[in-house]
């Protein structure tokens, strides 16, 4: 079975620090593509940042300069570190695995985070 279950989200206040984590199982996970989407009430689904099987990243403009996606493949799990936060960032966070060549691709159950002072 896969899952791929989120972690870390919270409340913070505006420029404040935030560190996901999504834990992978059931794929093997260093041959997956990792993304972070991000869904605000009223709005669709985002791509946040990806990060390739390589270690090839890609940011949306909306967030570049202010968050860092990374992955540790020993631990099956990708990381997206959030700082500078804005109340726009404020989101239902969700974790997306995918493998290209065989058309694979699974998502988590989101994390909420909220920005507000």
């Amino acid at each position: 079975q896969v899952q791929l279950v989120e972690s870390g989200g919270g409340l913070v206040q505006p420029g404040g620090s935030l560190r996901l984590s999504c834990v992978a199982s059931g794929i093997m996970f260093s041959i997956y593509g990792m993304g972070w989407y991000r869904q605000a009430p009223g709005k669709q689904r985002e791509l946040v940042a990806a990060i390739t099987s390589g270690g090839r990243t890609n940011y949306a403009d909306s967030v570049k300069g202010r968050f860092a996606i990374s992955r540790d493949n020993a631990k099956n799990t990708v990381y997206l570190q959030m700082g500078s936060l804005k109340p726009e960032d404020t989101a239902v966070y969700y974790c997306n695995a995918k493998r290209v060549a065989s058309g694979d691709g699974y998502w988590g159950p989101g994390t909420q985070v909220t920005v507000s002072s």
